[in-house]
């Protein structure tokens, strides 16, 4: 199982996991949603107390992922196959452009 933080400008909005089985779960920080009721990361993930769940990583983050020979310049320097969009996003979206950040959370032993 492989987690990140999300944090929005200076907030820790939530935490992605992409679990055992290979689904994505994006929940807010239960602290975020009552700080930050309507400072939502897209339109299709309103602040909530409830998990998103899908079994593709969730567009938002789809779309911090680089593309082209960005893509391929990042896969080959950090041995990462392309389809591995959590592996990618863990390993490129630490410092993005913009308000949303990556922070990866290292996996405990027996997990």
């Amino acid at each position: 199982m492989r987690k990140c933080r999300v944090n929005y400008k200076d907030h820790l909005a939530g935490i992605l996991t992409e679990t055992n089985e290979g689904e994505f779960v994006f929940q807010y920080d239960g602290q975020y949603v009552k700080e930050h009721p309507t400072d939502f990361l897209t339109f299709t993930m309103p602040v909530t107390s409830r998990p998103y769940t899908d079994k593709r990583l969730f567009p938002l983050f789809e779309g911090l992922i680089p593309e082209g020979w960005l893509l391929e310049i990042a896969s080959k320097n950090w041995k990462i196959n392309r389809n591995d969009r959590m592996g990618l996003l863990l390993a490129c979206c630490q410092n993005c452009i913009g308000a949303v950040s990556i922070v990866p959370i290292p996996e405990e032993n027996g997990e």
